[in-house]
């Protein structure tokens, strides 16, 4: 969308606003994907819910692609929204929930990859196909974004259903075959099972449906894992990621590279930049641990987001070509090295986090919770970026962004936990414990409060 937005708002001659509410709206919308996601996946599987994004995704992808006017392009904008919504509500449990604890960190990083992998695409797709006539180009770079569609579509026949949710269907025996087929060499696949099943009924009569009521009105426990998995999914789209990679194009150009072409092929640097550093925290998310890569890509961001700051405040007052060309350098190294940063920590892992935190009675629900956090936050600041930039400038932006990033490392120090190496169940275990403490300093501190009350 960066590199096709330059060519729509010629063709169609919209405005800023239409813009900016172009752009922003499809992580507005797809919150209602995210909150029926959940849901859907409960009632009829993951792996359904996933193929069923897939087909509204590509649905909004052909209307866009033939819109005739603007009403109609963000006709099409709002249903791949909506299909968003739909997959990226479950994509990662379901990856969770068919991953091995030893390797889980690194395939549930996998959908950030691929997210990369297409961002990278789009701007390749982008610079390829800007030479076109404007009525075509932009309808072209929209239009293939429906053949990984089509590919999902025709994964959808070879996964497997989760176990996980098989076992809470009372579906056993499909859900051990499964489990023969994901696990490790050696992994003793009845102790996965027999720890599956005690989890699906742990605290709770599963007949319930893990309604939202429990998440609404959370105990102590579930309020931190909702602070942890909620939380880390909002900082990782209020540190500025989607404005900067939809506006790139906005923010080079006001750094001072005038040539569009320029600028297209600028983005691609990002784009592989942040694909490899994504492919890296694949590698290192298992070995590491999420807390320590979390620490680095908020501690980088933050110094970043400063150094893009000041780079384009100062570029407002240089004078010289090669004072200049230094400031353009220094914007797009700033540029590079905030995905860089954001690919190794926040992007990936901030995934494997919300999938990992909550109780199987929950995990779908609360984690299109998350989803939704993550999708508004998303639109709030896509649709204000170029609005704010006017009111304080893209430079007062950035500088906004690297506050909030610093918070975020605030954030990560005291509501992140580590789920380094522990299976799902081990984790849950972890935290339900830490709940009934929670819990019970409650009690007490109810129980002081009354006798205090009562003394007096």
């Amino acid at each position: 969308m960066s590199g096709a937005i330059l060519y729509i708002k010629k063709d169609l001659h919209i405005t800023e606003v239409q813009q900016e509410i172009f752009v922003g709206c499809l992580s507005i919308v797809s919150l209602i994907g995210g909150l029926t996601g959940g849901p859907t996946s409960d009632l009829i599987g993951r792996k359904w819910t996933i193929g069923i994004g897939a087909v509204i995704f590509q649905a909004g992808a052909v209307v866009m692609t033939f819109a005739p006017s603007f009403r109609i392009l963000l006709l099409g904008r709002l249903i791949t929204g909506v299909g968003i919504g739909f997959s990226a509500s479950i994509s990662a449990i379901y990856v969770a929930e068919i991953s091995p604890a030893i390797t889980r960190g690194t395939l549930v990083s996998l959908p950030e990859i691929c997210i990369n992998i297409g961002i990278l695409l789009g701007y390749i797709s982008n610079f390829a196909f800007s030479g076109l006539p404007q009525h075509y180009n932009w309808r072209i770079m929209l239009g293939i974004g429906i053949l990984p569609a089509v590919f999902n579509g025709i994964t959808f026949y070879i996964i497997p259903e989760s176990p996980r949710w098989l076992v809470m269907q009372n579906r056993l025996e499909e859900a051990r075959s499964v489990l023969v087929k994901v696990s490790d060499r050696g992994e003793d696949v009845e102790q996965r099972l027999k720890e599956i099943k005690e989890a699906a009924c742990v605290n709770t009569d599963y007949k319930r449906k893990a309604l939202y009521q429990e998440i609404l009105c959370p105990s102590p426990g579930v309020r931190r894992m909702l602070a942890a998995g909620c939380g880390i999914m909002v900082f990782q789209q209020i540190t500025g990621i989607d404005a900067t990679v939809y506006y790139s194009p906005t923010i080079f150009k006001n750094a001072g590279i005038k040539s569009e072409k320029k600028i297209l092929a600028t983005t691609v640097a990002v784009g592989f930049t942040k694909t490899i550093f994504t492919v890296v925290a694949m590698f290192c998310i298992d070995k590491v641990g999420r807390k320590v890569l979390l620490y680095v890509s908020t501690i980088g961001m933050t110094a970043c987001l400063a150094v893009l700051g000041i780079a384009l405040a100062l570029q407002k007052h240089l004078s010289g070509s090669v004072i200049q060309d230094f400031g353009i350098g220094l914007a797009i190294f700033a540029v590079c090295a905030n995905v860089a940063f954001y690919a190794v920590g926040m992007g990936p892992i901030c995934w494997v986090v919300s999938s990992e935190v909550f109780p199987l009675r929950l995990r779908a629900k609360a984690s299109a919770l998350s989803q939704v956090g993550a999708r508004v936050s998303s639109g709030l600041i896509s649709m204000s970026f170029l609005s704010l930039s006017r009111a304080i400038s893209v430079s007062g932006v950035f500088f906004v962004f690297s506050i909030i990033s610093a918070i975020a490392v605030v954030f990560v120090k005291l509501c992140v936990p580590e789920t380094k190496g522990k299976t799902l169940e081990e984790i849950e275990t972890m935290l339900i414990s830490e709940e009934q403490k929670l819990d019970l300093a409650d009690t007490e501190s109810v129980k002081t409060e009354h006798e205090l009350e009562t003394d007096s």
